[in-house]
């Protein structure tokens, strides 16, 4: 009898070892600059993830999900305040990100690489307006915070406004349809 009592005990500690671990993002910890540039210049802000977290098994990021608060953009490089409400309303409109009937965006991951000198490779899908699309990119991790850059096309989700992939002849008016994300996440 107390050798089944011990197999059993073994048996949990081994389907609680192989199972993955959930980690939360630690919001006040996390950050996402955002950068969009056009001809002439670009602007630079924030936003924040609203929540998230991270599956981990056997220091590995196996799945996870982490929710961006549209409504949270801010700018950070124009110096009136006039300014920058007038940019972060145009991109809170319907002419960029809509914000209004899509108040959230969100990245799910489907699987990563195993880290090797603490950078791996990420998989998963990318929301934004309504519109979902893969995205692979790579990650590094220090300590219990993991960074990377992403590289958006917003074309791919149906942000037009002075995109040259919607707007044949927009000249100098165009806005590079990239935009940058440098985010860091705190577990």
């Amino acid at each position: 009898m107390r050798t089944i009592k011990i197999a059993g005990l073994l048996l949990i500690a081994a389907i609680v070892s192989v199972s993955a671990q959930r980690n939360e993002i630690k919001i006040a910890k996390s950050s996402i600059i955002w950068t969009g540039n056009k001809i002439g210049g670009s602007h630079t802000g924030e936003i924040k993830i609203k929540e998230g977290y991270f599956d981990i098994k056997k220091n590995e990021v196996i799945g996870g999900n982490v929710v961006i608060d549209m409504n949270s953009m801010t700018n950070t490089d124009l110096s009136s305040d006039a300014s920058k409400q007038r940019l972060i309303g145009h991109l809170k409109s319907d002419d960029f990100f809509g914000v209004e009937k899509y108040p959230s965006a969100s990245f799910t991951i489907n699987k990563s690489s195993k880290l090797k000198n603490g950078k791996a490779t990420v998989s998963g899908t990318l929301s934004i307006k309504g519109k979902t699309e893969p995205i692979t990119f790579d990650i590094e991790k220090k300590g219990s915070v993991y960074t990377t850059q992403l590289k958006v096309d917003r074309s791919k989700f149906d942000v037009r406004f002075g995109s040259k992939s919607f707007f044949a002849n927009i000249g100098d008016k165009a806005i590079d349809d990239i935009f940058i994300l440098d985010i860091q996440i705190a577990l």
